[in-house]
């Protein structure tokens, strides 16, 4: 995992981890607001989602749907609260992951990304909640021109949103194979780091720290000094013999 300031004087991304015996749960939220608002709302959602999954800990779409929805309610309860928080919002993708049948299941809401890699090549990403998605979903735009667009943080939903609560959940268990790879990023690492490059990074890498190292080098090439907080998490799973 990694998570950076960039040319930013503070880090409004916030990320987490909960594993237990057979399964491990995931959040990484990027905050919106100004002043503290970004920081604190990234932060709530990423306290908020973990705790719900300590209570409920198991992999499936309710799970998912209920860490989302403790993290939004939260958010908007503070901004309610707090007038220095009223526009706080953050984007988030939270992931479980069940180790003793296989499977994993995710969810979010916003730019935040989630990418699985099978056999070193990128199988399914997530959908940002964008103006730029629905452009390329309708064909108006070549999806190459989402990264360079000035346009790319126009979103249509995010935590704490006025417009109410759609995140966007897998709707059945994935079933995870020996050598899956999920990357989890925010809108200011994947915005530098196109998907071959992922790719290629990731076919050359001794580890995940090794490729998350790799792929920072290039967010740090082409970010210059307006460069966006960055974070990252990547998890792989491994097939482990059972003693019986």
């Amino acid at each position: 995992m990694l998570s950076r300031t960039g040319g930013r004087p503070t880090n409004q991304d916030a990320y987490g981890f909960w594993p237990n015996h057979n399964n491990c749960f995931l959040a990484l939220s990027d905050g919106a607001g100004g002043h503290s608002g970004g920081d604190y709302a990234s932060k709530l959602a990423v306290k908020e989602a973990l705790e719900f999954f300590q209570r409920n800990p198991v992999c499936s779409v309710d799970s998912i749907a209920g860490a989302l929805r403790a993290a939004n309610a939260a958010i908007v309860e503070a901004q309610r609260q707090t007038p220095q928080f009223a526009e706080m919002h953050a984007t988030v993708v939270v992931l479980a992951i069940d180790s003793e049948i296989g499977t994993a299941i995710w969810g979010h809401v916003g730019d935040t990304r989630l990418y699985c890699f099978r056999n070193q090549r990128i199988l399914l990403q997530t959908r940002d909640h964008s103006v730029l998605q629905t452009m390329v979903d309708a064909g108006y735009l070549p999806s190459g021109e989402v990264r360079g667009s000035p346009q790319r943080n126009l979103l249509l939903a995010a935590l704490g949103g006025a417009n109410g609560f759609e995140p966007c959940i897998e709707a059945t268990a994935f079933a995870v194979q020996d050598g899956d790879v999920f990357l989890l990023c925010t809108d200011g690492f994947w915005e530098h780091v196109d998907e071959t490059q992922m790719e290629q990074a990731l076919q050359s890498s001794a580890s995940q720290e090794d490729w998350l190292r790799r792929l920072e080098s290039l967010v740090i090439a082409h970010g210059g000094e307006e460069q966006d907080n960055y974070s990252a998490l990547a998890v792989s799973c491994k097939a482990h013999a059972r003693v019986i």
